[in-house]
């Protein structure tokens, strides 16, 4: 018979349940057990002999279209690679760059040619490769890279160039040693018969960087990045270029070509349009990161609270009992809010998995849904891992001195995930991202502006911003339109009240934002003076949306709970994500006059209440995460 546990893990897996079934009875394997390895050769070597045993498994083979020899099953694809996180980071980052990285770029933005040649291989692992994009001097600004990639008409090849220090690729995931290829992202460079050679932006090439004995290419320089706050296994290097050639057919060109005497030409006309539409085909990358740190929260949460369980501290007044951690308020108040956020995430973090799937296994696209997927992703991606840099840490303060000790896996998890706020995205360039589609509702004319060209759009376009339910649509709206509201503490655990709370603080937030920027616009003679006047209020705005998001995640994942008990535990989960998340703002709530004073003590009130019910359930609550046995074995735990 069925637990509530393993309903609220049923409801928790969603989709792709089976995906995640799967994985967990993988990690049961003695290869794939958690372990700390600071040494770089062996953990690079066990990362890679990981690598190997999945493949054979079979997992490699979702994320690449049936026509090409894989199976198409893109939300699988990303399940998989994130469930990855459970029992190794460097497992699942090494995973991400080979499949999802490099080979996504083959895939999402190479032709019939490159599938054929480099596709099976590499799902096979008889190719490794890397994805090198960053560089030196350029993360997030991906349009201003400076490595070039200069077209010769008289050989038919492209000559790949640094031509500045700063041109460097950086931070390279499987440079430094194990890759024998690179997707390469350059300036292309090239003219027409009797024109003058002209930059016609970033577009991709595969470029070979090593020999089949390991050694680098001629024009090639590898180096190694060393050691780093965590991620052993993956062997982050660099590259330089010196006047490499590849042949022409080397460029990935689905969105752009040149042919034969250097003519360029593109399906695209639009130089902005088209390189978001390159580099929006990557977006997978950025989803499995989101997810993998969530996936990372949902360990170290889950150590930590069967560790409170567990753990005694001073007795109670006239007996000789100590108390159980976990029964003091204040251990409650550092634990199920966090536990509750998890639940909320991985809610919103499904939603768009199976967005992503829609939109890149449909015959068409919408470029509106596009762009809403990029956003979303950009945000979530940044609500994630965000979470989970601070729910791991508070789960190591939360143990104490065993937290520190690398066999309980904390310090680990925390070292390992620290970096996932930086790649794929700063967050508060994302959270930035997300506040630009809003504020100007998606319209197709910001992509690729500058701030300041953003400024003069926004300033005179900026619109009402349409609220599209994330889902549950008709189940939300009842909701709202049947909410009671009063002064007194219980309203506040009414799920109207909830929703038109985060409502209005993004309303409003996004209104005064788009008013701030016009005014700023009249007020300031340089317009990146008017742009930065008010970027902190254009971030507070997307992160209210990201909330408001999150929680209508989590309403659609109760909603699809079958089980009666279960789903009135997640109601109180809800409740908790929702009070906290209101308690984290009050300041803004009380200035804004959405709560009054005696109603913002009955929102901690409320808070307490909600973790004192939901107490007796910490261990249900954890085993709903289905973090599989073989990663929690910590010495801690008795494992």
């Amino acid at each position: 018979m069925a637990t509530t546990a393993d309903h609220l893990r049923t409801t928790l897996d969603g989709q792709w349940r089976e995906v995640r079934e799967k994985v967990r009875v993988d990690l049961t394997r003695e290869e794939f057990a958690p372990h700390f390895t600071p040494d770089l050769q062996a953990a690079r070597a066990t990362a890679l002999e990981q690598m190997r045993i999945l493949a054979e498994s079979g997992y490699a083979a979702n994320g690449f279209a049936a026509a090409h020899g894989g199976t198409g099953d893109v939300g699988a694809a990303v399940t998989s690679i994130e469930m990855l996180a459970m029992s190794d980071l460097s497992l699942m980052v090494k995973a991400g760059v080979q499949w999802g990285l490099f080979g996504g770029a083959i895939e999402n933005l190479g032709t019939a040619r490159h599938h054929a040649a480099y596709v099976k291989p590499l799902i096979d692992l008889d190719l490794l490769g890397c994805f090198a994009m960053t560089e030196t001097g350029h993360g997030s600004d991906v349009q201003a890279l400076e490595t070039t990639a200069t077209y010769d008409p008289a050989t038919q090849e492209f000559v790949i160039d640094s031509p500045t220090p700063s041109s460097r690729k950086d931070y390279i995931g499987g440079a430094a040693q194990h890759a024998r290829m690179a997707a390469v992202f350059a300036q292309l460079i090239t003219a027409a018969p009797g024109e003058e050679a002209t930059s016609r932006g970033v577009h991709c090439f595969v470029v070979p960087i090593r020999g089949e004995d390991g050694a680098d290419l001629p024009g090639v320089t590898t180096s190694d990045c060393g050691h780093k706050g965590g991620l052993p296994g993956v062997d982050n290097g660099r590259i330089v270029f010196d006047q490499v050639r590849v042949p022409r057919e080397n460029l990935l060109n689905k969105y752009a070509d040149v042919a034969e005497d250097g003519t360029y030409s593109s399906p695209i006309e639009n130089p902005n349009r088209r390189f978001f539409t390159m580099v929006g085909t990557l977006i997978r990358g950025r989803v499995t990161v989101g997810g993998a740190a969530g996936a990372a929260a949902r360990v170290a949460l889950s150590i930590a609270t069967r560790y409170a369980l567990q753990r005694r501290q001073f007795d109670k007044p006239k007996s000789d009992d100590e108390v159980l951690v976990m029964d003091y308020l204040v251990h409650q108040r550092r634990l199920l809010p966090l536990i509750a956020k998890s639940y909320a995430l991985h809610f919103a973090q499904n939603q768009l998995v199976t967005r992503l799937h829609d939109i890149q296994t449909a015959d068409e696209v919408d470029p509106q849904e596009q762009r809403e997927l990029e956003a979303r992703a950009a945000g979530l991606k940044a609500a994630n891992t965000w979470h989970a840099t601070r729910a791991i840490q508070e789960c190591r303060e939360a143990c104490g001195g065993a937290g520190y000790l690398t066999e309980n896996r904390l310090v680990a998890l925390k070292a390992d995930t620290d970096v996932f706020t930086t790649f794929e995205g700063d967050n508060h360039v994302l959270t930035q991202l997300v506040a630009k589609e809003l504020l100007t509702s998606y319209a197709d004319e910001v992509r690729g502006m500058s701030p300041v060209d953003w400024m003069r759009f926004a300033a005179t376009t900026v619109s009402d911003v349409v609220k599209k339910r994330t889902a549950a649509q008709q189940i939300i709206q009842t909701i709202l339109d049947t909410r009671q509201d009063n002064e007194e503490d219980g309203s506040l655990f009414n799920r109207g009240t909830q929703l038109n709370m985060f409502e209005d603080r993004e309303e409003y937030l996004l209104s005064t934002a788009a008013r701030r920027l016009q005014a700023a616009q009249k007020r300031e003679d340089d317009p990146f003076d008017a742009f930065n006047s008010v970027q902190d209020h254009v971030l507070r705005a997307a992160e209210a949306h990201i909330d408001r998001v999150v929680l209508e995640a989590f309403v659609a994942g109760i909603d699809s709970c079958e089980d009666e008990t279960a789903a009135d535990l997640l109601g109180d989960l809800c409740d908790l994500y929702a009070l906290t998340v209101i308690e984290d703002d009050k300041a803004w709530f009380m200035e804004h006059r959405h709560l009054s004073v005696e109603r913002a003590k009955a929102v901690t009130r409320g808070v307490n209440e909600r973790c004192r019910t939901l107490r007796p359930h910490a261990l249900t609550l954890i085993e709903g995460f289905a973090v599989p046995e073989s990663t929690l074995g910590v010495a801690m735990l008795g494992g």
